[in-house]
């Protein structure tokens, strides 16, 4: 190879360096980008119905689970519960249902704590349905499709946490059924996350269930 050839060949193998980074850096633009708006709009729909009730007139109130501490709900199934109280007592629907399995070693399960606890506040125990076998948000989500249509229950009332509703309807929404969502009141509790580290929490749990990794 003679010394013209060497001086040819040198800037185009540097051309071809600076290309390849060029495309790369902008493929790392995009992903961030890309990566930076879907975070924004996840964290719009978490705050847009944390702070949306939609309680209208339904055929059942379904109340998530939460922890119980001996047979007691923990404060925050309490308001939980004591705001799907409210909406029962004020006929927005003639059915509650109580949410959540057991921890292991734990003697009684979330769903049948939530109906003791309304009971003893009045509700009939025939307009309670509690359902005891459910762990996770998804599953609880899920128990409420098929109870929904098993009793053929066309119009349903989610209560939870305000920043858990955004993904509790999209979960119920992709299995064809259309919910409304009522947030229950905030209530301060002890070892309990910020709203920070709620909406955190909500954003990558929901992002690894789009991507059907949880």
């Amino acid at each position: 190879m003679s010394a013209r050839d060497e001086i040819t060949q040198a800037p185009r193998s540097g051309w071809a360096g600076s290309a390849v980074r060029f495309v790369l850096l902008f493929l790392l633009a995009v992903a961030l980008l890309s990566g930076l708006s879907w975070c924004v709009w996840v964290y719009a729909q978490i705050e847009r119905y944390a702070y949306l009730d939609e309680a209208a007139p339904s055929d059942v109130i379904c109340v998530f689970g939460a922890a119980e501490y001996g047979g007691k709900p923990s404060p925050v199934l309490r308001a939980r519960l004591d705001h799907a109280l409210a909406l029962y007592e004020h006929g927005i629907a003639p059915v509650v249902l109580t949410l959540g399995g057991s921890a292991p070693g734990d003697s009684y399960s979330e769903g049948q704590v939530g109906e003791a606890y309304l009971i003893s506040n009045g509700v009939p125990a025939k307009a309670i349905i509690a359902e005891t076998q459910s762990r996770t948000t998804e599953e609880q989500a899920l128990r409420v499709v098929v109870i929904a249509r098993a009793n053929g229950y066309k119009r349903v009332v989610i209560v939870s946490d305000p920043t858990h509703l955004f993904r509790i309807r999209q979960i119920c929404g992709r299995e064809g059924l259309a919910v409304l969502t009522s947030p229950r009141v905030q209530v301060a509790s002890v070892g309990s996350k910020t709203e920070w580290e709620q909406v955190w929490h909500e954003l990558v749990t929901y992002t690894l269930w789009r991507m059907h990794l949880h």
